[in-house]
């Protein structure tokens, strides 16, 4: 097959369809305009580029179209092609969204945007749904105000930044009562909640949970409460090792208590060993920490 008719098939077939196709499902809840969480049983994939691009947040795989194909089936290319063939007319189900995309003034840099948001404050939409949809302590939402580490975001959201070693920022994740995503043009490092020199560093998945566990440790002292912000990037897999190799370490993996939570904590005991820090699995009780905390409030 030419070049220009491998191209024409990969605009007419997206990546959706060959999910849907092969029993995955969308993950509403878990899902944004620009990444498109599919299900299948323990089965994650991440449809991205409008379609027609994917990656597995469980492994290094990625790719196009037809490698979603190989990947899944384990089909050569060859056999590839003709499967997503097969569905140029298949058009698969999209969710249907409640936010509009909204423009943002031009020549912003994320650190500008970041500063152009206020600080959440007693009685803000944004301190409402942390405080009474999210169940975090009021202690623990001044203390990470204090820390500089959240933001207003619209329509009520919440911004939780993300920051690299030293300290600059590089994105932010997003959360509201009908949206969660993260940045655009930001890069997922970690969101911190904690001393600078703590040695005992919590991994959790969402900046929330991050807060959560800490409200029910009532802020342990010496320890350093994480997100990788759902993902598990080179970016964030740098940082983690560059905390591990600091001494008298210990790496909690407190990711959540569903396969995706158990895939983290094995990569985060992998590379507790090969930097020889300590290492401890804690699990939440409920699927996540902000559960277990609204459970007991």
């Amino acid at each position: 097959m030419e070049k220009a008719d491998l191209e024409e098939l990969k605009e007419k077939v997206v990546c959706g369809a060959v999910l849907e196709t092969a029993g995955f499902a969308v993950d509403k809840r878990e899902s944004t305009r620009k990444a498109v969480k599919y299900r299948r049983g323990g089965d994650i994939i991440i449809v991205i580029h409008d379609g027609k691009g994917w990656f597995d947040p469980l492994s290094e795989a990625k790719g196009d179209v037809f490698r979603l194909v190989e990947h899944l089936n384990g089909l050569p290319f060859a056999a590839a092609l003709h499967v997503v063939a097969d569905l140029i007319e298949f058009r698969p189900t999209e969710p249907a969204w409640t936010r509009q995309a909204k423009a943002r003034a031009p020549n912003q840099t994320v650190a500008q945007r970041w500063q152009n948001r206020r600080k959440p404050w007693l009685g803000s939409a944004t301190w409402h749904y942390l405080r009474e949809a999210r169940g975090i302590p009021e202690a623990i939402l001044r203390q990470a105000v204090a820390a500089g580490v959240l933001r207003e975001g619209p329509h009520g959201s919440m911004w939780a930044g993300h920051t690299d070693e030293a300290g600059r920022l590089t994105g932010w994740e997003e959360r509201g009562p009908r949206w969660r995503g993260f940045a655009s043009g930001g890069a997922k490092v970690l969101f911190r909640f904690g001393p600078a020199d703590a040695t005992r560093f919590c991994v959790t998945e969402a900046a929330i949970d991050a807060m959560s566990l800490a409200a029910i440790e009532r802020l342990r002292p010496g320890s350093l409460y994480l997100s990788t912000g759902g993902g598990w990037s080179p970016s964030t897999e740098a940082a983690l090792r560059g905390l591990a190799t600091r001494p008298d370490v210990l790496l909690v993996a407190a990711t959540d208590a569903n396969s995706q939570g158990e895939t983290f904590a094995e990569r985060l005991r992998i590379l507790a060993e090969k930097k020889g820090c300590n290492w401890q699995r804690l699990r939440p009780p409920s699927d996540d920490w902000n559960a277990c905390l609204k459970e007991n409030d």
